[in-house]
C-alpha cells in the first residue's frame, strides 16, 4: 500500500479500515447470494414480537458500520476541514448503513411470511351467514369470513336453539373437525 505513505494519519486510518472491510463485504455478499451465508441473520420465526429480526451486535452489522464509516471519511476528508466533525458524520453514516440493512432484511423477511389459511385463525372473528345455519344438532350451513385479507366460505354449525338466517352477522366461538361453531351477534 505505497499510495498511503504520504497521507495524513486519519486518512490512512480510513483507508486501512475501508480496504479490508470492502473486500470482506464483497465476499460476504457473494456468499449470501450463492446460499453460503451463516445463520447470524436468520430470523427468529418461533415467536418474538418481530421488531428486531436479528441481533444488533453481529459481524455483519460491524462490517456494515465500518463500510459506511470508512468510505464516508475518505469521501469527505478534503471537504470537511474539522476532523472531529468528519469523524462524527462518518459515525452517523455508519449507523445509517446498519439501520438501512435492518430495514432491508425486515422487508425481505416479510416475503417469507406464512399466510396460508388456518381454520384456527377464525376464532373470535365476525362473519356473515352465507347459507342458513339450522338450530343446534340439526345440520350445518355456511359462513363467509375474511382471514388475512382473503375471503373463505366455511361449513358452520351453531349451539343456539334458533336457526341463523342468511345474511346474519355471527361470531366464530370455536372450531371442531373443520367446522366453525358460531353464535349470533
Amino acid at each position: 500500500m505505497n499510495f498511503l505513505e504520504h497521507y495524513e494519519p486519519l486518512l490512512k486510518a480510513f483507508w486501512y479500515i475501508a480496504l479490508p472491510v470492502s473486500i470482506f463485504f464483497l465476499l460476504q455478499t457473494i456468499s449470501t447470494f450463492i446460499g453460503l451465508s451463516g445463520s447470524e441473520t436468520d430470523a427468529d420465526t418461533d415467536g418474538g414480537d418481530g421488531d428486531m429480526p436479528f441481533e444488533l451486535f453481529t459481524l455483519r452489522n460491524l462490517i456494515n458500520f465500518l463500510l459506511g464509516f470508512s468510505w464516508t471519511g475518505i469521501s469527505f476528508y478534503q471537504s470537511i476541514e474539522n476532523k472531529t466533525m468528519l469523524i462524527g458524520i462518518s459515525v452517523l453514516v455508519g449507523i445509517l448503513f446498519v439501520a438501512v440493512f435492518f430495514f432491508l432484511i425486515k422487508q425481505i423477511l416479510k416475503l417469507s411470511e406464512d399466510n396460508s389459511f388456518k381454520i384456527e385463525n377464525t376464532i373470535n372473528k365476525t362473519a356473515e351467514v352465507y347459507l342458513t345455519i339450522p338450530e343446534a344438532k340439526s345440520g350445518k350451513g355456511k359462513i363467509q369470513i375474511s382471514v388475512n385479507g382473503s375471503f373463505h366460505e366455511l361449513d358452520a354449525i351453531t349451539n343456539s336453539s334458533e336457526k341463523l338466517a342468511s345474511g346474519s352477522a355471527v361470531k366464530v366461538v370455536a372450531v371442531a373437525h373443520n367446522l366453525v361453531i358460531v353464535e349470533k351477534i
